[in-house]
């Protein structure tokens, strides 16, 4: 039985991973950091968390959170970010630019390769500097 909360792959594996299959995997790391995030600050009703939470992923969101981060990421780090923005998704939302969804798409590659690499901390590390104002 495979562990799936729990997985390590080496940078080789990682690399092996289109782009749009490793935003896919931060997209949803990604959005369980938010809500855990939500959920630990407490006294929000679920409608609340719902919202905020939607604020959260939202791409334009997103985009912010990644031009904020870039300074602070390593040269791997910011190669996979990169892999990510360059990836050629036909769906942007209609609530983002092409350079916000680029962006966005781009931090969740980062967040799926991080998570896939077993660099919890890290992830930690980034996601909080993302959200201190």
């Amino acid at each position: 039985m495979n562990n799936y909360f729990d997985l390590h792959f080496d940078i080789k594996e990682i690399n092996a991973i289109s782009n749009l299959g490793l935003a896919h995997i931060g997209d949803g790391v990604y959005e369980l950091m938010c809500r855990s995030y939500l959920c630990c600050k407490g006294d929000k009703t679920v409608k609340n968390l719902h919202k905020d939470s939607v604020a959260m992923v939202k791409a334009p969101t997103q985009a912010a959170y990644a031009d904020k981060l870039l300074p602070y990421l390593t040269e791997q780090e910011k190669d996979w970010f990169r892999r990510g923005k360059n990836a050629h998704s036909h769906a942007a939302p209609k609530s983002a630019t092409p350079q916000q969804y680029a962006k966005a798409t781009g931090l969740e590659t980062l967040f799926g390769a991080l998570y896939l690499s077993g660099q919890k901390d890290r992830l930690n590390e980034l996601f909080d500097l993302m959200i201190k104002e």
